[in-house]
């Protein structure tokens, strides 16, 4: 990979995120939020691993635009779709499934997959600590905290900063000891 390639792939991201916004109150553009998940793994979980990195950029794009596996295949090759495969959920099924199948596949996937889940989990717990989205009760807000903590759980092992990270933010929801 080149540094080429990283900027082709955020450029891509960007592009595919266009006209999404996040659902905090100052509806952000959701651009931030791969950005944000590619920078934690590189300057908090000391990642290198430039196929990580821009898959994080890419995770979100075929769950949530029009982007597709064969698109990336085509653009970044088999190794960046391969993860970012990994970490896309299945829109198809209802939510609670594919919450359910978070949880029960979050042990069962690469380890560098399993890094961009837990920079993934840990943008947003830190956005959720600051802002309910639109539309959420305090108990949705409250029960998604305790869900990203049985996914979490399965990626135990991954990366002890992150992990750190992640277990400050349980704790002071009170779901750690």
């Amino acid at each position: 990979m080149t540094s080429a390639q990283f900027m082709k792939c955020l450029q891509y991201a960007a592009h595919q995120h266009r006209n999404q916004r996040r659902k905090d109150p100052q509806e952000t553009p959701y651009i931030n939020h791969p950005i944000n998940v590619s920078t934690i793994l590189a300057t908090e979980a000391g990642i290198d691993d430039e196929g990580v990195l821009m898959a994080a950029l890419l995770h979100d794009v075929v769950e949530d635009t029009d982007a597709t596996f064969a698109d990336l295949e085509q653009l970044f090759g088999d190794d960046i779709t391969g993860l970012v495969r990994e970490v896309t959920d299945d829109k198809s099924l209802e939510k609670m499934d594919r919450k359910r199948l978070q949880i029960v596949n979050a042990p069962k996937t690469s380890r560098r997959a399993k890094l961009i889940k837990l920079a993934d989990k840990l943008d947003n717990l830190r956005d959720l600590q600051v802002n309910t989205p639109t539309g959420w009760t305090e108990e949705r807000r409250e029960a998604y905290f305790v869900w990203a903590q049985r996914v979490v759980d399965g990626l135990r092992g991954t990366n002890a900063a992150l992990e750190e990270q992640l277990d400050q933010i349980f704790r002071q929801r009170q779901l750690l000891d």
